[in-house]
Formats: C-alpha cells, sequence, structure tokens
C-alpha cells in the first residue's frame, strides 16, 4: 500500500515511525514533514493547509489511504474533499472536526447530551464576556473559540487578569479569527488526563491511558503549549475511572455526533480534568494529540494501520489493540522563547548518541536541513521518547536521551512524568 500522511511535527514523526513497521506499506509520502520524517518517508513541499494540492498529489502518487495528521486541513474539510474524490482517507468529516474547530459547539453539544464538563457561557463582544466576567469572578478560563495551536486557553487566578485575557483574545487578536469568540469557563481542579479512542461513527475502541503537560515550565507553571511531554499509562486514570470515561464521555459523544447528522470517524481526543467530583471534560481535538502520541504508539504492539483503515471504511467492531507493558515517556524538547517568539536554524546534535540508547527514538517536530545538518525549525523541536521496566526507569532512560542532545537555546521541562511517581501506581 501507498501512504500519504498530511503533517510536519512530532505527531507526524511517530504515526510514520509506526506505519514503516507495517508488512502492508510500501511507500509512505509525507506533506510536508521535517527532517526526521524525511528518513523514513517521502517528503513532498505541499502544506498540510493546501487541499487541493495535497488531493493532487493522492491521485499522481495513486495513494492508497491518506492519513491527515493536524487539525487545520481536517477543519478546511479535507476529508470531505478526498472522499467526493473517491480517495480513502483517515480521519473526520468537516462537520465532525467541529467538536476541535469551535469550543462553542464543543460546549453546547456536551450540555444538550450531558456529557459531563464545566459551566461555561459564550460571547461575541469584549464588554459582554466582561459583564460576565464580574458576575462569576476568579479563578477562571478563558478559552478563543477557535484553532489556536493548543494556547488559546489561559488560566485565570484574578479578574484583571481574566480581563486582559479577553483583551488578547479579542480585542489584540493575538489568535486571529480564532477570537471572535470566547468561551468563558468555570475553573476546574483536579489531575488532568488525556484519553483516546478510535471510531468509525458507531464502535468505539479506546487507546491506553496518557498524560500531556501543557504549561511551559516545571510544576505546571506559566502559559500553555502545545504540549511538553506525556506518558503512557497514567496512573489517574484507574480501571474504574477508565471505564467511567468510556461510558459517561468517549461513547456518549460518538452518539451525540452521529445524532447530530456528523457522524465522527477517526480518532477522538478528549482532554479530561480528573477529581473529586470524577471526570469531566476539559476539550475535545479531532486528531491524534502531540506529544501524546509519540508514548502511545511507542507503547502500541499492534500494527496501526488496519486500525487506520478499519475507523475510515466503518469495520472497527471487534477490532483490539495490544501494548507494551512497559511504560513510556516523552519529553519535548524545544526553543528558547517558545510559546513566545523564538530564533531558528540553530545546528542540532547529539541525535545518534540518543537513538543508539535501548527502547529509545528521537522523534521530529520542528526540524528542517541545512547543508545537510538537522536545524531548528519550530517551537517544539524534538520529542525524545523512551519505554522503561517501570515509569522511573522510562523516566530516567528519556532524560538520559535528551541530555546527548544539544542546540544554542534548547529548553524542556524537568519534571515529565513526576506526576506518575507520585502516585506509586507503575
Amino acid at each position: 500500500m501507498k501512504l500519504l500522511l498530511v503533517g510536519s511535527g512530532g505527531r507526524e514523526h511517530a504515526l510514520v515511525w509506526k506505519l514503516k513497521q507495517s508488512a502492508k506499506v510500501d511507500k509512505i509520502f509525507c506533506a510536508p514533514g521535517n527532517a526526521g520524517i524525511a528518513e523514513q518517508a517521502e517528503c513532498l513541499p505541499v502544506k498540510g493547509e493546501d487541499i487541493e494540492g495535497l488531493l493532487k498529489v493522492a491521485k499522481e502518487k495513486k495513494v492508497d489511504l491518506t492519513v491527515v495528521g493536524p487539525e487545520a486541513p481536517l477543519t478546511l474539510g479535507i476529508v470531505d474533499r478526498f472522499s467526493a474524490a473517491g480517495l480513502r482517507v483517515f480521519g473526520p468529516s468537516q462537520a465532525a472536526a467541529r467538536i476541535e474547530g469551535s469550543k462553542a459547539f464543543m460546549k453546547d453539544l456536551m450540555k444538550k447530551y450531558r456529557i459531563p464538563s464545566a459551566a461555561f457561557a459564550t460571547f461575541d463582544s469584549p464588554e459582554k464576556a466582561k459583564a460576565y466576567l464580574k458576575k462569576v469572578g476568579a479563578p477562571i478560563v478563558v478559552k478563543a473559540d477557535g484553532l489556536a495551536a493548543g494556547k488559546g486557553v489561559i488560566l485565570c487566578q484574578t479578574l484583571p487578569e481574566a480581563e486582559a485575557a479577553i483583551d488578547q483574545i479579542m480585542v489584540k487578536k493575538e489568535f486571529g479569527p480564532a477570537g471572535d469568540k470566547v468561551v468563558i469557563e468555570e475553573f476546574l481542579t483536579g489531575e488532568e488526563a488525556s484519553f483516546l479512542a478510535f471510531t468509525d461513527g458507531e464502535a468505539v475502541l479506546p487507546l491506553a491511558s496518557c498524560q500531556d503537560h501543557k504549561a511551559i515550565f516545571d510544576n505546571d507553571q506559566g502559559p500553555n503549549t502545545g504540549g511538553m511531554g506525556a506518558y503512557s499509562p497514567a496512573p489517574v486514570v484507574t480501571p474504574q475511572i477508565y471505564q467511567q470515561i468510556i461510558d459517561q464521555v468517549m461513547v456518549p459523544t460518538v452518539r451525540a455526533m452521529k445524532a447530530e447528522g456528523a457522524p465522527y470517524r477517526g480518532v477522538l481526543y478528549a482532554g479530561l480534568m480528573i477529581g473529586k467530583g470524577g471526570v469531566k471534560v476539559l476539550e475535545f481535538n479531532a486528531r491524534f494529540g502531540d506529544p501524546e502520541t509519540q508514548p502511545l504508539l511507542f507503547r502500541m504492539k499492534s500494527d496501526l494501520l488496519p486500525l487506520l483503515e478499519a475507523s475510515a471504511d466503518g469495520s472497527l467492531k471487534g477490532m483490539k489493540i495490544e501494548w507494551h507493558d512497559q511504560p513510556a515517556v516523552c519529553v519535548v524538547m524545544a526553543s528558547k522563547g517558545y510559546p513566545g517568539s523564538y530564533e531558528k536554524g540553530f545546528p542540532i546534535t547529539g541525535l545518534p548518541e540518543a537513538n543508539a540508547l535501548p527502547d529509545t527514538f528521537v522523534f521530529h517536530a520542528g526540524t528542517a536541513l541545512k547543508d545537510g545538518k538537522v536545524v531548528t525549525a519550530g517551537g517544539r523541536v524534538l520529542g525524545v521518547t523512551a519505554r522503561g521496566k517501570d515509569i522511573k526507569a522510562a523516566i530516567d532512560r528519556t532524560y538520559q536521551a535528551v541530555k546527548k542532545i544539544r542546540w544554542d537555546g534548547a529548553y524542556y521541562r524537568t519534571d515529565i512524568g513526576r506526576k506518575a511517581l507520585v502516585r506509586k501506581r507503575v
């Protein structure tokens, strides 16, 4: 089979790495890819948002299945366009991708179908939003309605912070049209976890539990990012919580999307808060998480390709996933200044030494080739991932690999996985 993978991040590199292991795969194209992906697939100079360009490539290369990594092409309708042209594609339709593309749509859906979530209100003017803030007080969460690369969620401890967040989103338009509306949400406490499941619109096949680390600094301090690291499994997701997530969140959401006339096919990602009141949904994403995909696929024993095909074709019922018992940890290495402005083009050293460690792989995200050398080309640059006999061993091995890699301004959190160690359940 020939595959086309859309995207250029660490998630896409993990997908290419895993799909390359399938006996059914003959060739993988990736558009646009990165320096690491180029070692395992043929990278094509077509951007993920160029739907017509991608369609042309898929036809010319006689691609058997297109796998869409990032959210932007999904919300632009790539699945609808490819399907209309008679091409197989993995991912939700444009209507179904609204579950990520509009937080207001997502919150209304959960309210209508009684899927547990935080109390909220939606506003299309900063004045009305600020008036509401004065009624409810702080702490509070302010969210840009549209896509903001994981950075449009602002946790506010005080009213002045919340008002500044509304100005940042709606007045200064720091996230562009994503800030035409804001969702103001109850501040939930507890421990966050990520939960992903394959679905063909009917059947729901859960993946292993996982935990992401959104904030830029240790101890979950500082502004949110696209994700600074992740590990799987997440001990906070006990067997009881796992079943609760399936029964109260994942299955009801798939049924709700079907009832709304937008059947959901692909992978559904729920960002969850687990607290004293049980499980509540913070957000839904319409695709694989990044960096959650890296440790999840590093633990997956099963061939990924049949799962993608079954989700796309509507034949997921009865399928199962086998997992390595060993936990996996991914630490994101980022550019100095991220999630704000940062410089690019710094040469990266130590990649072969890090990859030489047992049960370790360095997934590329923001990288490029320049004069034959791998250089930085983004905010999140690498996702260093390793397995170990227990969570401590996985953490130690991952950081051992991280310390072998250098470039000018490299930054990473030093506490990825610490929450699992505290729980002492793995």
